[in-house]
């Protein structure tokens, strides 16, 4: 079993490894220093009790997962980041922002016609299907 001082002395050996390692793998330092302190957490709360001979193996381990964590959580924020971002921007003085007031339909689209566009289409339909319904049946099968 470590002891707390032994746990102090092995993460302030692997202090710089880590952070370099977390760097290389995330390519920004304020998300590095997050991920190490992270990793140093949850080694020494969950696994403080263990043999210092297995706290490196432990800890790489950790970090490596806290590492992947990271990744996942930023793949996530920014999917929802680039969902939102094309909207309309909130104003500090409009107290009433509606974020479906500002989506656009794409042209084209049944959501981008009003509805007398499409009563009016829907009437067109029906008369060319009345029409086709006068032709004889071999020229209503071409």
């Amino acid at each position: 079993m470590a002891t707390d001082k032994e746990l102090n002395d092995f993460l302030e050996s692997v202090e710089r490894r880590a952070f370099k390692q977390a760097a290389y793998a995330v390519r920004k330092d304020e998300a590095a220093l997050d991920i190490v302190q992270d990793a140093m957490i949850k080694l020494a709360e969950k696994y403080g009790d263990k043999p210092l001979a297995e706290l490196p193996m432990l800890f790489q381990r950790i970090l490596q997962n806290t590492i992947l964590d990271y990744f996942r959580r930023e793949k996530v924020r920014n999917t929802w980041v680039s969902l939102f971002g094309g909207l309309g921007r909130r104003d500090e003085d409009d107290e009433e922002f509606d974020i479906l007031a500002s989506y656009e339909a794409e042209e084209g689209t049944s959501a981008a016609e009003s509805s007398a566009d499409q009563v009016e289409r829907a009437e067109t339909l029906r008369l060319i299907e009345e029409e086709i319904q006068k032709l004889p049946a071999r020229q209503r099968e071409a």
